[in-house]
């Protein structure tokens, strides 16, 4: 597996003009309930990136993007939030510089608070000619911190899962809750930040989410690569 981070700049250097298409995981700093980690968002996105780079070796993974739109979640200590417009600037300024190397960037993004400034970036840098796509996962089951999340990293890092801390949270569907989270944020429909049940997450569940999400990716940067000016996310 290629991670940028590992390498100097002779080593990148021989990357570039080979294909190769830089991966930049898009996470947050923000609560996750009372029984995972405030980089549960980051984790994963740099799992299913380094997953995926490791079964395609065009893919390089950038060091992580760890703070984005986290607004919803300020009501909770360890929110660490820049805001829609600062994540959108950060990602500009970014893929614009990616791109001077790499031919081609997919921003691996998990955080749903993101996908407003993530597809703004995306438009703004694909309209000056450049490269750069976005990619998100389909998870399907609860929304913050249940048992999607919490299985996931049971699957990616258990020793910084608490399960004896895990408890459900608010369980309505997100039609019927985001009305609420704009006006009033997460904590003004769930006193522990979960949006779900996490109380009945398992690894096995996570490893095949997680696995699932890494054969998607592999198969986005492939399409990418063949067709470059394709539909922008996924």
């Amino acid at each position: 597996m290629s991670r940028f981070a590992r390498m100097t700049w002779p080593e990148v250097a021989r990357r570039t003009g080979s294909g190769d298409i830089l991966l930049v995981p898009v996470g947050s700093t923000e609560q996750h309930g009372p029984h995972l980690p405030v980089t549960t968002d980051t984790d994963i996105a740099e799992a299913v990136a380094e997953g995926a780079a490791g079964r395609d070796a065009h893919l390089v993974v950038a060091p992580a993007l760890a703070y984005g739109s986290s607004g919803e979640h300020q009501g909770f200590a360890g929110t660490l939030s820049i805001g829609q417009d600062a994540t959108e600037l950060v990602l500009v300024e970014l893929g614009r510089s990616a791109t001077t190397d790499f031919a081609q960037v997919i921003l691996v993004s998990t955080h749903g608070g993101n996908s407003t400034p993530v597809a703004r970036a995306v438009s703004r840098l694909r309209s000056e000619g450049r490269s750069v796509a976005a990619w998100a996962p389909a998870w399907g089951g609860d929304l913050h911190a249940g048992g999607t999340e919490s299985s996931l990293m049971l699957a990616i890092d258990p020793a910084r899962v608490r399960p004896e801390l895990a408890a459900a949270g608010d369980l309505r569907p997100l039609d019927d809750l985001l009305p609420l989270l704009r006006s009033g944020g997460v904590r003004s429909v769930s006193p522990n930040g979960v949006l779900g049940d996490p109380t009945d997450a398992d690894a096995a569940t996570g490893r095949r989410l997680l696995d699932a999400a890494i054969g998607d990716l592999v198969e986005f940067a492939a399409h990418s690569r063949a067709v470059p000016n394709m539909e922008v996310t996924r």
